[in-house]
């Protein structure tokens, strides 16, 4: 079956949604360099404008203040990190594809500086995320709970609740990718030890 024509109406709404999540993007890829490069102060709506190209009224519009401002850019970098884990292909079984996430959340610590700044070393002094925020941060790494629990199912970790495993690994890599961006770790090799070292403490001891 071929889907029915948006026609007129349809198609304006379509490019105009298209539009607005442009331009939000831009937006957003703006203020996180600004925050990056120049600090919490650069944060204005009116030196985001100008950087932007457009009118302080549409962030305004688009954000409400400067804290909706800020838990959109914490919210955007947990979606950018959810996109790195679910763009690791499935391997051959759920403890291969457990294991190639791990590389993959270190790159999108270091790949993603200004956002990572803002979601774990509070780069915005004050900024709190609201509690939906904090529970749909959590949400966007589900992936892990998902492919431990099918871990779980196939004998690999032992029976347990998924977001134990899971949240023991997050806090694992977070110690050791908070220590490599402060430049006491000159590379990923102690974060592959230390979360290859919380896989292996679930894992199903197999008889001799």
């Amino acid at each position: 079956m071929t889907s029915a024509p948006l026609g007129l109406q349809g198609a304006y709404s379509q490019g105009e949604r298209a539009s607005h999540d442009e331009l939000r993007s831009r937006l957003l890829d703006v203020a996180v360099n600004l925050l990056q490069t120049d600090g919490p102060d650069s944060l204005t709506m009116r030196r985001i404008a100008a950087e932007a190209g457009c009118t302080t009224t549409v962030i305004y519009t688009m954000f409400g203040n400067r804290e909706g401002l800020a838990e959109a850019l914490y919210l955007e970098g947990f979606e950018r990190f959810r996109r790195y884990l679910e763009a690791v292909p499935p391997r051959r079984n759920p403890y291969e594809h457990l294991t190639a996430l791990s590389p993959a959340y270190r790159q999108a610590c270091l790949s993603e500086p200004g956002y990572y700044s803002l979601m774990f070393e509070r780069a915005i002094p004050g900024f709190e995320p609201s509690e939906r925020a904090r529970t749909l941060a959590r949400a966007a790494l589900n992936i892990l709970d998902r492919v431990i629990a099918d871990c779980i199912s196939a004998g690999y970790l032992v029976p347990t609740q998924p977001r134990k495993i899971a949240d023991a690994l997050w806090s694992a890599a977070q110690g050791a990718i908070s220590l490599e961006r402060a430049g006491h770790l000159r590379d990923g090799r102690t974060y592959e030890a230390v979360t290859n070292a919380v896989i292996c403490c679930y894992q199903v001891e197999k008889p001799e």
